[in-house]
């Protein structure tokens, strides 16, 4: 799925619906942060038009997956708790590389938010297919189908923007490997990438 090499144990879902209230909260959360990072682009490559346009677009539906995941929490009569720190984001920081030139930094932000993006979508299917409540499974399905949208820009766009001696499918495929080499860390709490 979207070119993960390794799939999230379906005993995860499993977990994760045990502690529905951490689970909405981290995943709120993660909605935030994809806000955020959309917005963080658009201050630093503010040039470019038509990424300005889409983004702008991806920051709006984050929020409004914010706000939805919200409603989803008060529907169930939990509670919106604190921020998590989110380990497997930081750890997948390790594969930016670091002390390149604009243009090159302009991808590699947009590479990492597609492997986010990835692979909360690859999280997000495992939970619409494994969760006992259906409505929650039927919007995680929905959900799913956003971040694919998501991730297929953010990589569409690596592609328009990359420097002529930029290989960005090499470069992708990197990503791929690195957070293979890392993602069997994670899948064993309730949060989105945990």
């Amino acid at each position: 799925m979207l070119g993960l090499k390794l799939l999230t144990d379906d005993t995860w879902a499993k977990k994760a619906e045990g502690h529905l209230g951490e689970l909405l909260t981290d995943h709120a959360y993660c909605e935030q942060k994809a806000a955020s990072h959309a917005l963080s682009i658009i201050i630093g490559w503010p040039e470019h038009i038509e990424l300005v346009t889409a983004l702008i677009q991806i920051a709006r539906e984050e929020l409004e997956h914010f706000e939805r995941v919200l409603n989803e929490i008060k529907k169930r009569n939990l509670v919106l708790g604190f921020e998590r720190k989110d380990n497997y984001v930081n750890t997948l920081m390790q594969c930016v590389k670091k002390g390149l030139k604009r243009e090159f930094v302009l991808i590699e932000r947009l590479l990492f938010a597609a492997m986010i993006e990835a692979r909360s979508c690859e999280r997000f299917k495992r939970l619409s297919e494994q969760l006992q409540d259906r409505e929650l499974a039927a919007f995680y399905k929905e959900l799913m189908i956003s971040e694919a949208h998501h991730y297929t820009r953010f990589i569409e766009f690596a592609h328009t923007y990359a420097p002529p001696s930029m290989d960005v499918t090499k470069r992708w495929n990197e990503w791929i490997a690195f957070e293979s080499s890392i993602i069997t860390q994670y899948g064993k709490s309730e949060q989105i990438h945990g």
